[in-house]
């Protein structure tokens, strides 16, 4: 048995930070920490999340710039606002639905 977790959130789903103002669409997940040793000591650790949950990678933005977040699942909160992403690489992967989430744009593979 494994003590890896579900993801609570899912790809293409609108998230926002629960401490800092950005928010972001989910475009990738890890079932647990997969960056660099030297970024995890980056973060203080006041605030270092665990490991041993989900981390998400989003596309996101804050009210200066569009940028790539890799975020623990302890740090994001469903996005109720229904407002768009303004990130330049949405169009990339996704296609908006009516309720405002995002759907993974099909990809040819041969």
């Amino acid at each position: 048995m494994t003590g890896a977790k579900s993801a609570k959130f899912r790809i293409g789903q609108v998230v926002r930070h629960r401490v800092f103002a950005f928010r972001g669409v989910i475009f990738d997940v890890d079932p647990e920490f997969a960056n660099t040793e030297e970024w995890y000591q980056a973060i203080p650790a006041q605030v270092r999340p665990r490991k041993d949950q989900p981390f998400y990678h989003l596309l996101a933005e804050n009210s200066q710039t569009a940028y790539i977040a890799y975020v623990s699942e302890q740090n994001l909160l469903d996005d109720e606002t229904g407002e768009p992403i303004g990130h330049p690489q949405v169009g990339e992967f996704f296609d908006r639905r009516p309720d405002g989430s995002y759907s993974p744009k099909g990809r040819i593979s041969h």
